[in-house]
């Protein structure tokens, strides 16, 4: 496909434009955290974080950075499956479009004398009545595929932890500044691309693909990077690749290599890398002439009737 035609569908996408705008809604995140400190958990306490999809993925990041930081025990469940019988000190649910039935029914089942917050960018949606609102309307989303709502919400959440994000915002910046057509060149065309991750960027490997299979139909997998030698490793070949989010074990670029996939890695914060894989969703998405913002059998919401 032409690049230039490429590129002229890639800025006519509600996903493309929103992709862009990542860093400065990070650089509110700080203050966001403070002026909602009483919302969000408290250390020492215990957590569970819930929610549906790519807020799930961003509920498993936050609590394997919280625990990692010595704050106090914390849980990640998909709404759908949560176990109502646990003993929690607060609840933490993240939605962006307020009105996801997993959700609300999670929501209705939680101990009413226990805190809960609810992080979305939809006014005037269920959810902001079953929870403390936390609502972040500034970064909501006209695309189907979750983005910026998504790491804006991680990004709040490390805040609060106490992360300085002043070199992730910058690590973004200097990607996005990039010409996706060279910065991207080994990916584009690739028949399979396996992301992993250790840590919280094992969440955000499984966000990773996830979101190449909803904006583009592309055949992606995604494993703890300890885990992918233990079978995964088995599809790896010429034309394919292994995306690497943040550290990984150091045998395992060999390993990939030996294969003949492609294997992608730069020493970034895996939210930063991130949007690398947003500006590759966009990228491919137009070279398929697909519409990123009205995926395939996808829709905002998941109401359940």
């Amino acid at each position: 496909m032409n690049d230039h035609w490429a590129h002229a569908v890639l800025v006519l996408t509600y996903l493309a434009a929103e992709v862009e705008s990542q860093p400065d809604c990070w650089a509110r995140a700080a203050a966001i955290a403070a002026d909602h400190r009483d919302l969000l958990p408290a250390d020492g306490e215990r957590v569970a974080v819930i929610g549906c999809g790519t807020s799930y993925y961003m509920a498993r990041a936050i609590a394997a950075l919280r625990e990692s930081a010595g704050q106090g025990l914390t849980d990640a469940w998909p709404a759908g499956q949560f176990p109502h019988g646990r003993d929690y000190d607060r609840y933490l649910v993240i939605c962006r479009s307020g009105t996801t039935t997993e959700v609300i029914d999670a929501l209705r089942a939680l101990p009413e004398v226990k805190p809960r917050t609810v992080i979305s960018s939809s006014p005037g949606t269920p959810v902001l009545e079953l929870a403390a609102p936390l609502l972040i309307d500034e970064v909501d989303e006209r695309s189907v595929v979750q983005t910026r709502f998504a790491t804006t919400t991680l990004a709040i959440l490390r805040s609060h932890l106490g992360e300085d994000l002043i070199p992730v915002i910058a690590q973004a910046r200097e990607a996005l500044a990039e010409d996706p057509a060279v910065s991207l060149a080994a990916v584009r065309y690739a028949d399979q691309i396996t992301f992993t991750g250790m840590g919280f960027a094992a969440a955000l490997a499984d966000e990773a693909a996830l979101k190449l299979r909803e904006s583009c139909q592309s055949w992606t997998e995604s494993y703890l990077s300890t885990e992918y030698r233990h079978g995964p490793i088995s599809i790896a070949a010429p034309g394919r690749a292994v995306w690497a989010l943040g550290p990984q074990p150091d045998s395992l670029p060999a390993a990939v290599t030996a294969t003949g996939a492609h294997y992608e890695h730069r020493p970034l914060d895996p939210l930063a890398e991130l949007v690398r894989v947003h500006r590759l969703c966009a990228l491919r998405a137009a070279d398929l002439g697909l519409d990123p913002d009205h995926p395939r059998s996808l829709t905002r919401s998941v109401v359940l009737d």
